[in-house]
């Protein structure tokens, strides 16, 4: 890539949408990590408590061969945290 392509942003992919799951009322995004062509799970689960929107970042150990499995691992143990913790989760 040359250096006019990166000073005038023509070689940076625009970042994609994160993919989305509701569960019991908690927003899910699934926004898994490359590193190294293997894929971290990861994500954020949202929710509107008093009003105000909370956030929980979810970041795992677990590495996967694509980043399909890892929205998918994310989805899962999002639930998980979402069914063990609920709106604790967020203090």
């Amino acid at each position: 890539m040359s250096i006019l392509s990166r000073l005038f942003g023509k070689g940076s992919p625009e970042p994609k949408e994160p993919e989305t799951e509701t569960h019991e009322g908690f927003e899910i995004y699934a926004e898994p990590i490359n590193e190294g062509g293997n894929w971290r799970l990861a994500g954020r689960i949202v929710k509107a408590v008093d009003g105000i929107e909370q956030t929980h970042t979810l970041i795992r150990a677990d590495l996967l061969d694509s980043e399909a499995a890892a929205i998918s691992a994310t989805f899962a143990k999002a639930r998980q945290v979402i069914e063990e913790q609920g709106l604790s989760l967020f203090r």
